[in-house]
């Protein structure tokens, strides 16, 4: 941030913790931040951990964010605000939104969640301030690298339709190991979400929606192997987007080899539960264990003809590993989920918006070169 801003940031999790850390940091002008969480000493706990570890000076106030209504106490620190990074699960996107556009404040958020999204677009479609959409990890980097390759792909082979756009994130361990070749490094809720709920894609040119995990596969990524398979909320806008351009996008998740059929054991034994995704949760959670050291691999790649009828592919890879800010050990799923949120807060910010603004909306080349971004995923 060039200059000050008060800044909202809604939840109290490790996302959150890392949101607050990287704006303390890395920011030219430091902002002063207002934690809220529905259980306050949450985000009390929270707001003293970013103040141990930042070595810049700053005013962080924690509040309580109430499950249900508004207090008086929110309305004051909503007034103050310039902007509300949501990092609550999607469930609670299109609530926090409202008060972002009944506040005037600028709004930013994280979640797959597709309903969700599109209540939002709907409640702000005439907002004054800018509502950024789905700029995390995936959806949000990925999306935003992806297009840039696509868009490259177009100008360097003076074409304009390709046959393949392909997105692929995982939040992994180094280790894996059986029956369930798994760790958790994030949300367990998120996981089984991703897993159950259907996917779009582009088919033929066509946008339509697959089952999650219904077309596991193996790659190939620095020497290592994966297995990848759709699942839900990963491409974003892109679909809509890249419609008519793109003969086949999708967007999937990488596992370690093993994963996705101990997944699906889990799945059939499950028959026709009335709560799958709770379900599944709790038998991952029964025998999956919490990692706290942790890897993201991502890889996106585009395939098509060149204007002389040559096929060709470009391909990005990379790896992320846990990283230190200040004087706190980031897990790498809270640095990759972070940056782009932060990155986000900063365009709003700094630059004229106003209503909804989409992955598919936002310039690749200089999002992905900002100065946030740059420190976790590297210079484009």
């Amino acid at each position: 941030m060039k200059k000050h801003h008060n800044i909202v940031i809604a939840g109290a999790g490790g996302i959150a913790e890392a949101v607050g850390l990287l704006l303390m940091e890395w920011s030219e002008v430091t902002p002063t931040l207002f934690i809220g969480d529905r259980t306050h000493s949450k985000a009390k706990k929270v707001a003293h951990w970013i103040q141990e570890g930042t070595t810049k000076s700053g005013f962080i106030k924690d509040f309580h964010l109430a499950e249900k209504g508004i207090t008086d106490e929110m309305k004051a620190i909503l007034r103050q605000g310039d902007i509300i990074l949501d990092c609550l699960p999607g469930s609670q996107a299109p609530r926090i939104a409202q008060f972002a556009k009944d506040f005037n404040l600028h709004y930013a958020n994280l979640t797959e969640y597709v309903s969700e999204t599109e209540e939002i677009m709907a409640l702000a479609k005439d907002a004054k301030t800018g509502f950024i959409l789905q700029t995390g990890l995936a959806p949000g980097y990925i999306d935003l690298l992806a297009n840039g390759l696509f868009q490259q792909f177009c100008i360097d082979f003076e074409i304009d339709q390709v046959d393949k756009l392909e997105m692929k994130v995982g939040a992994l361990t180094n280790h894996a190991v059986a029956p369930h070749y798994y760790g958790f490094t994030w949300s367990p809720v998120g996981v089984a979400t991703e897993y159950l709920k259907e996917t779009i894609v582009l088919r033929d040119f066509k946008k339509t929606t697959l089952p999650s995990l219904s077309e596991r596969a193996t790659i190939i990524i620095d020497g290592i192997s994966y297995e990848d398979d759709l699942t839900s909320g990963g491409a974003a806008d892109l679909p809509d987007a890249l419609l008519g351009k793109v003969r086949s996008l999708d967007y999937k998740t990488l596992r370690h080899p093993g994963h996705y059929a101990w997944v699906q054991e889990q799945l059939a034994n499950l028959g026709n539960s009335p709560n799958a995704i709770k379900s599944l949760q709790e038998k991952m959670e029964a025998i999956i264990p919490h990692i706290e050291d942790d890897k993201i691999v991502l890889y996106t790649a585009v395939e098509g003809k060149d204007a002389a009828g040559m096929l060709r592919r470009k391909e990005i890879a990379k790896c992320i590993l846990p990283q230190k800010v200040g004087k706190h050990q980031l897990r790498a799923i809270q640095t990759t989920t972070a940056a782009p949120l932060v990155q986000a807060a900063q365009l709003l910010l700094e630059t004229p918006h106003s209503g909804v603004v989409l992955q598919s909306q936002i310039d690749p080349k200089q999002f992905l070169n900002g100065n946030y971004i740059i420190r976790v995923y590297g210079k484009m």
